[in-house]
């Protein structure tokens, strides 16, 4: 992972969306990509339709995409280090693999070809589900292809494993040379449309701007200059999914929400929100009284993306103006000069007029931003790293070199899921979105034409398992864990597996998030949403 950290790190595509249609082979897993990502779905769609493009899907559902894939793998919720590191075992097996890229670009091939001999396709299949011919025609397919793309997105990620999927991911395309090319990649979607931005900004705790390590003195140096300040803290502060329990413990006594909306989205939210009651002050920061803000001691309204100025990052890098093109409501005001106001009167001085004199000091101390200027983003957005004015930015990351040097294999052992299922609780539960909403759905539910495609929560389940539970479609169950328990209407579908039911996290009346697991990934501090028991009554 450390060679590839510029763009895994933080999550970023290393090509771009139009890229996918030239690749040979695109591979989706852990992404609803119809319902989650519609515009990238409609691209690997039309590659797809063209004739030039193989699709491989491996998802626990059979989700939408899965009707154009020429594979449709079904692994068991949180197996995916064991099918990837069976992919592996037998494109190296077969010698495969892009002998010349391993060999002049990356480095530990010994080791992971040595981490990998254990998981041959019988136990591959064995731990996963998958049948074991199904992974070698899948391991053959994706090797076969001069460029092939990886698209992943939370499926991937939000698992106690998290990390490791992602590092898997990231030796699979190194191992067959599928890395700075047009058409190849590893390629996460994000999940929200400027969640690239705050990232590439500090938006985590472990980083300054554009991945400069909070812990490293010439980062320090920099920003204290920057920002005339003195004695910067190089400790690396804590994530949300630590912020919250700590709350609970009374290690942290106030919190600061800004565009978040944690009492639905948050794992095992009954605990969540005992952790929340624990505070002495909240502030919450957003654009309606959300489930979280109507606890907070102060909110502020804050200015939507259609009534600001700005920048936004998106998915594949690129930087881009966002408009105001209409008047906010009452006395909301833009993020910016909520948190300009506030620091001004805690004795640090924000005086900022506009928001580009913001993006001048950004650009300023990121060197991925530095080249890009408003005047250069007036028509068409830049994709980072920039780095002067004359640069025309990178649409596909490590063309030549990694940011270490080589890429560097890393040794992945699998790990099962944190929570397994017993004769108690007996189902797998995965949770995502569906189409007609968003999120936590604090915009799209109060959108009256969304609600009448989407009004309530689901729970998607196989014709099998119904029938075993003596379930019928429209009826109302109860759906629990060993965390909580949620009523939902019964949707039988074509797309559940038996084993496993699906439930949108949208709707706070039955919030997914109440059954959900808080078990975290020990890298990212992610939590285990896609997989935990439940039993349905």
């Amino acid at each position: 992972m450390a060679g590839l950290a510029a763009s895994f790190g933080s999550g970023a595509m290393t090509n771009t969306i139009a890229d996918i249609k030239d690749a040979d082979v695109i591979l989706i897993t852990g992404s609803n990509i119809t319902e989650n990502h519609p515009v990238i779905s409609a691209v690997v769609k039309r590659a797809v339709k063209s004739g030039n493009t193989k699709l491989i899907v491996v998802d626990p559902r059979k989700i939408t995409i899965s009707v154009f894939a020429h594979k449709w793998l079904r692994q068991a919720p949180g197996t995916d280090v064991a099918w990837i590191n069976g992919l592996m075992h037998l494109i190296i097996k077969e010698k495969l693999y892009d002998n010349r890229f391993v060999a002049e670009r990356t480095e530990g091939f010994e080791a992971l070809k040595t981490s990998v001999e254990p998981f041959t396709p019988d136990y591959v299949e064995s731990v996963t589900g998958i049948f074991a011919g199904s992974i070698i025609e899948t391991a053959r397919l994706y090797a076969c292809a001069k460029k092939a793309s990886i698209l992943y997105c939370m499926g991937i990620t939000q698992h106690s494993s998290g990390t490791n999927n992602v590092k898997s991911l990231a030796n699979l395309a190194m191992l067959c040379g599928n890395l700075g090319i047009k058409g190849g990649g590893v390629n996460p979607l994000r999940g929200q449309n400027n969640v690239q931005g705050a990232c590439d900004m500090g938006g985590l705790p472990n980083v300054f701007s554009g991945y400069q390590p909070v812990i490293s003195d010439a980062a320090i140096i920099k920003m204290e200059s920057a920002w005339k300040v003195e004695g910067l803290s190089k400790k690396p502060g804590l994530t949300s999914t630590q912020m919250v329990p700590q709350a609970y413990d009374g290690k942290i006594k106030s919190l600061y929400v800004i565009g978040e909306n944690p009492l639905v989205s948050d794992p095992d939210i009954n605990h969540a929100k005992k952790c929340f009651e624990q505070l002495d002050f909240l502030v919450v920061q957003d654009i309606f009284l959300t489930e979280t803000a109507k606890l907070a001691d102060v909110v502020f309204p804050s200015l939507c993306f259609a009534e600001k100025e700005g920048t936004f990052t998106n998915t594949e890098r690129r930087v881009q103006r966002v408009r105001k093109a209409v008047d906010g409501p009452g006395s909301a005001k833009p993020d910016w000069q909520i948190i300009a106001n506030i620091a001004s009167r805690m004795g640090y001085e924000m005086s900022y007029d506009f928001e580009e004199e913001i993006f001048r000091e950004m650009a300023a101390i990121t060197p991925s931003y530095s080249g890009i200027t408003y005047d250069r983003i007036e028509k068409e957005g830049i994709h980072w790293p920039c780095s002067d004015v004359s640069h025309p930015g990178t649409p596909i990351l490590h063309t030549q070199v990694f940011t270490r040097g080589k890429g560097l294999f890393h040794v992945v052992e699998f790990t099962s899921p944190a929570e397994k299922t017993d004769d108690q609780f007996p189902l797998v539960l995965t949770t995502g979105r569906v189409l007609y909403q968003y999120h936590t759905g604090t915009m799209t539910r109060k959108t009256e034409g969304l609600n009448i495609k989407a009004s309530e929560c689901f729970v998607e389940i196989s014709l099998l398992d119904a029938k075993k539970a003596g379930l019928k479609n429209g009826m109302m169950v109860t759906i629990t864990s060993r965390r909580g328990a949620i009523t939902a209407r019964v949707l039988i579908s074509s797309k559940a597996v038996p084993g496993t039911i699906f439930i949108p996290f949208h709707f706070a009346e039955a919030a997914a998030n109440i059954l959900t697991n808080a078990a975290l990934d020990p890298v990212a501090k992610i939590p285990e949403f896609k997989v935990c028991a439940v039993k349905i009554n």
